[in-house]
């Protein structure tokens, strides 16, 4: 009996995909990683020049959105539906990290609420809108950006980021038991600090922040962005088809560490 060879560069062909916060970063990262792998991607994202731009890179679609908005949420994934057929990945990962969510001393009630919408409701939201598809379809695999701060306490706190975090793993592990059954799988990809505009913005104005955390990282140094698409792309195949409600930690080592080597 012929074997058929497995193209493990095509794990995802045919597969459409939904990438919320995919103009930059680990979305944009991971955008170019589905559409090499065969997916259709559709970026969804706040600002209008880089989605587009984005979107013509990878040959795929661009829809604005905001993510705390429940009608442009419910848009982008009914409008991939409509155009595509399904929605078979949904990678929720817009998320903001302002310099007004510090510690709880000094962060105020604003600040707060803003992290928590676009972080946290925003998964809910996306999470909600994609389900609809996907349970009808009885199949699907979502994947939530949390952090590893969502497993540990850090003490160069941002007081909001890490509660919305640790809600989007707890939301997650619950979905992905709800809905396992429905040949819907949902995971948390929790990221440590990753090399992206985000983190180069916040540490390039405290040196100092980015040493205390760069020093607790057992692989001494920061993530890439591609290395996390490598990780979000095996969670949205078939490879990982007896992987859900996982914390699935790509942090090179920090959650774990009690001290890094020398």
């Amino acid at each position: 009996m012929a074997i058929t060879p497995i193209d493990l560069t095509q794990r995802l062909k045919g597969k459409v995909a939904v990438i919320t916060g995919g103009a930059g970063g680990i979305g944009f990262a991971t955008a170019r990683r589905f559409a090499a792998e065969g997916a259709i991607v559709v970026i969804g994202d706040f600002n209008t020049e880089a989605g587009t731009a984005a979107a013509a890179e990878i040959g795929g679609l661009f829809i604005q959105v905001d993510v705390t908005d429940e009608a442009q949420v419910n848009n982008l994934f009914d409008t991939t539906a409509a155009t595509y057929g399904s929605v078979d990945i949904a990678f929720n990962n817009a998320g903001i990290s302002p310099p007004d969510d510090d510690s709880i001393e000094t962060t105020e009630l604003p600040a707060w609420d803003r992290v928590q919408d676009v972080n946290l409701k925003s998964v809910y939201l996306c999470s909600r809108a994609a389900l609809r598809h996907m349970v009808a379809q009885q199949s699907g695999s979502i994947i939530n950006t949390a952090s590893f701060v969502a497993v540990m306490g850090s003490a160069t706190s941002q007081i909001s980021y890490t509660a919305s975090k640790g809600g989007v793993l707890a939301m997650t592990k619950e979905l992905g038991v709800q809905f396992a059954r429905q040949g819907i799988r949902v995971n948390a990809l929790c990221p440590g600090p990753v090399n992206t505009p985000l983190l180069q913005e916040l540490f390039a104005s405290d040196p100092e922040r980015a040493q205390r955390r760069l020093v607790h990282i057992p692989k001494g140094r920061f993530a890439e962005p591609e290395e996390l698409a490598a990780a979000v792309a095996f969670l949205a195949s078939d490879d990982a088809s007896f992987i859900t409600a996982s914390t699935f930690l790509v942090d090179g080592g920090i959650s774990s560490a009690y001290v890094t080597p020398l």
